[in-house]
C-alpha cells in the first residue's frame, strides 16, 4: 500500500430505497468475513454495492486460504492496521491481476441508503453498517441516472483495499481503520466495516513493521462455516427508528461538527 501520513448543520435523517425497518437486523453469511487473529476475532460486514470486485477478491482469497497466517505488517497507532500481502510487507500481491479502482459507486436500484447529513454540497449516511459520503441531491438529479453516487467514508472500523501509487493496483492487501481518517475518502476502495472486534483491531501490535507482529490466523466467509460456528450477531439497522433517534440526538448535541463518523453501529447477540 502506498504510504499515507497519519459545514453546515445536518438536516433530518432520511432512508431512501427501503421500506420501514426494525431496530436490528441479522448479518448475511455470504457477505460476512470472520477473521481469527492472534488477538481475537474480528467480524466484518462486506458491502458489495460499494466495491463488488474488491469484495469478490477478498472472498476468493479467504476461500483459498491465502490470508491464513499473514502478518499485520504495518500498524500505526490512531490510524490503520495493514495486512493481506503474501510476502508480509508492502508491495506483495496475490497471483491474480490487480483490480480497477472502485473509489465511488452508483448504488444499484433498491439498495437502502440512510442519509444522516443532507447539505447543499453533499450527503453523508450509511449503506448497511458502512458509512458513506455522496453527491448532493441536486447533483444526483442531473442527467438520466438518478441512482445515488456515494463513496466509503473512512471512519473507525472501516475496511479498505490497499494499493500502490497507481489507482488500479489494489490486489490482496486489506486494512482496517483504528480511528477515522477521512482524507482517505474517494482514494481507496471501501469493502466493509468491522461490526465486532474493533477492540481487537486497536489491540494489534504497532510498528512498521511491528517487532513481534500479530497475524490473521484464519479467515473465512461465514457462509462457508458450519452453522454452529457462524457469528450469531445482530447489528443496529441504520434505517430503523432507534438509530434515527440516535442520529437526531447526536446532531443536536454536536451541531455543525457532526459527521457520519460520530455514529457507532451497535451489535448484540440475540
Amino acid at each position: 500500500m502506498r504510504r499515507m501520513g497519519v459545514a453546515a448543520a445536518a438536516m433530518a435523517v432520511l432512508t431512501m430505497g427501503a421500506a420501514p425497518r426494525g431496530d436490528w437486523r441479522g448479518l448475511d453469511p455470504a457477505n460476512t468475513l470472520v477473521i481469527e487473529t492472534s488477538r481475537g476475532r474480528i467480524v466484518v460486514e462486506m458491502v458489495p454495492p460499494l466495491a463488488p470486485k474488491a469484495v469478490e477478491r477478498v472472498k476468493r482469497l479467504a476461500r483459498e486460504g491465502v490470508y491464513d497466517g499473514l502478518l499485520f505488517h504495518r500498524v500505526i497507532e490512531g490510524f490503520v492496521d495493514q495486512t493481506g500481502n503474501p510476502n508480509n510487507h508492502d508491495g506483495g500481491t496475490s497471483t491474480y491481476p490487480d483490480l480497477p479502482a472502485e473509489f465511488s459507486a452508483r448504488l444499484p436500484a433498491g439498495t437502502p441508503l440512510t442519509v444522516v447529513v443532507n447539505r447543499s454540497d453533499g450527503i453523508e449516511g450509511f449503506v448497511g453498517s458502512v458509512p458513506v459520503a455522496g453527491v448532493s441531491e441536486a447533483e444526483q438529479a442531473l442527467g438520466s441516472d438518478h441512482r445515488p453516487r456515494v463513496w466509503g467514508a473512512y471512519c473507525d472500523g472501516v475496511a479498505g483495499m490497499g494499493r500502490q501509487a497507481g489507482i488500479d493496483t489494489a490486489n490482496s492487501e486489506i486494512f482496517f481503520m483504528r480511528a477515522p481518517a477521512r482524507r482517505l475518502d474517494h482514494d481507496y476502495a471501501v469493502w466493509g466495516r468491522v461490526v465486532q472486534g474493533l477492540d481487537v483491531v486497536r489491540a494489534i501490535k504497532v510498528g512498521e513493521p511491528p517487532a513481534d507482529p500479530d497475524r490473521m490466523v484464519r479467515v473465512r466467509v461465514a457462509a462457508d462455516l458450519p452453522a454452529a460456528e457462524r457469528p450469531r450477531l445482530q447489528v443496529a439497522d441504520t434505517g430503523g427508528p432507534a438509530f434515527r433517534a440516535l442520529a437526531a440526538r447526536t446532531k443536536a448535541k454536536l451541531g455543525a461538527r457532526f459527521s457520519v463518523c460520530d455514529l457507532p453501529i451497535a451489535v448484540r447477540q440475540p
